[in-house]
């Protein structure tokens, strides 16, 4: 079909369409078209059988005094005796030597002493708070049996996680990642504390307190330590094994567990969210490099709402003391400013999300808790039928004496 001004043509080109475009301009006719494509030739074909020939090029020799890297191999023979000794030695291996008097220091970074002292003053403070007469000998065992089972968990907790701790600034001095001592020697301290401390606590306080020991080893080394590179569930894991040192202080004190012991664990299970967020918050990059999935990693927002929500949660447990008898109904009060302030600090960590916020509510939770456990040994509920029934126990027996 022919029109005025344009045409169009068609033309069959086996196996493909052309499609030209002609044009009429001042009576001369001007074409354009899309140009064939010659089909490219593979270079390799499947079914050439035709040998393809590979240029080899001379090799070039260096010229004299110069050394090329790599293009000598070492003579063995001609190597000189000191350096033959010092190259084998390399490949055997060495007794690792400890000086014994860097072991003291070795084993507190090893068993974290800091944070076995915590562990002991929360037990304490559940022994203390207990309502019943205080006996110095048995708070003692207590205190030592806990100390040497947080020393276990602690040293097994490193013991694992040598690898990961390489990676972390926060942690690439820990002995066993500098090598200072050995792994055996690392799980056999562990093991010289654990099981005393758990034997003590058992035999010496009551079977309840050593199956709470137990426990919490238990909790920390095969649950905890393995769910920091799992789930974030490993926060409130933790936080179940840092709730634990309270009430075995408690038991300890009255062989039984009460509504008391676990107001105790209840403190301190909701006192560590505020604490290890706003720490874990400064050190997400660190936790990054170690393959940890903590909250401040992986879920930054709900790690700011958990540290607000268990700061005011703090204030209801205050309040919830002289109901269940361990503390007057004064210690609500007393205790209100310092819950006020931390929970208002974690509100602006959960506002500002910075590294200053996180800071302020991390220093501050170093010193609320032992403030909220003397505020609430100083309010305990006094038990006077408790000291008239101690006081005719005693009465025969300076009587017989």
């Amino acid at each position: 079909m022919k029109c005025k001004r344009c045409f169009v043509s068609f033309t069959l080109i086996s196996p493909f369409f052309v499609f030209q475009y002609v044009t009429k301009n001042i009576g001369a006719l001007s074409q354009r078209a899309k140009p064939r494509q010659e089909p490219v030739t593979p270079v390799l074909d499947d079914q050439d059988d035709s040998v393809i020939q590979i240029q080899q090029f001379p090799a070039i020799k260096p010229e004299s005094g110069v050394v090329v890297p790599g293009s000598e191999t070492p003579n063995l023979q001609d190597e000189p005796e000191a350096c033959r000794q010092a190259r084998l030695e390399a490949r055997q291996w060495k007794e690792l030597r400890v000086e014994y008097s860097e072991l003291p220091g070795i084993y507190s970074r090893l068993s974290k002493i800091k944070l076995t002292a915590l562990v002991v003053t929360t037990a304490a403070a559940g022994y203390a708070m207990a309502p019943v007469p205080f006996d110095p000998v048995t708070f003692v065992l207590a205190s030592v049996g806990t100390g040497l089972s947080s020393c276990m968990a602690n040293s097994i907790n490193q013991y694992f996680e040598v690898p990961f701790d390489s990676n972390m600034n926060r942690t690439k001095n820990r002995p066993l990642v500098r090598g200072q001592i050995s792994p055996l020697h690392a799980v056999s301290f562990a093991l010289a504390c654990g099981v005393p401390g758990v034997t003590l606590l058992t035999l010496a306080v009551n079977p309840l307190t050593g199956f709470l020991g137990a426990l919490n080893i238990f909790l920390y080394t095969c649950c905890y330590t393995p769910l920091k590179r799992l789930s974030i569930t490993n926060t409130w894991v933790g936080s179940v094994v840092g709730a634990i040192p309270p009430i075995m202080g408690w038991t300890a004190a009255t062989g039984m567990l009460e509504p008391g012991a676990f107001l105790m664990g209840a403190f301190l299970y909701c006192w560590q969210f505020p604490h290890f967020n706003a720490l874990s918050w400064n050190l997400r990059e660190d936790y990054s490099r170690g393959g940890y999935r903590m909250m401040s990693v992986t879920h930054p927002g709900l790690c700011k709402r958990v540290a607000l929500r268990h700061s005011v949660g703090l204030i209801g447990l205050s309040a919830l003391a002289p109901v269940l008898d361990v503390t007057i109904w004064t210690f609500p009060l007393i205790s209100l400013p310092i819950n006020l302030y931390i929970s208002y600090l974690a509100f602006r960590f959960y506002r500002k999300s910075d590294r200053q916020s996180a800071r302020k509510l991390f220093f501050c939770s170093l010193w609320h808790l032992p403030m909220l456990l003397l505020l609430m040994l100083t309010c305990k509920k006094p038990r006077p039928e408790l000291e008239k029934a101690v006081k005719t126990v005693d009465a025969p027996l300076a009587l017989q004496s």
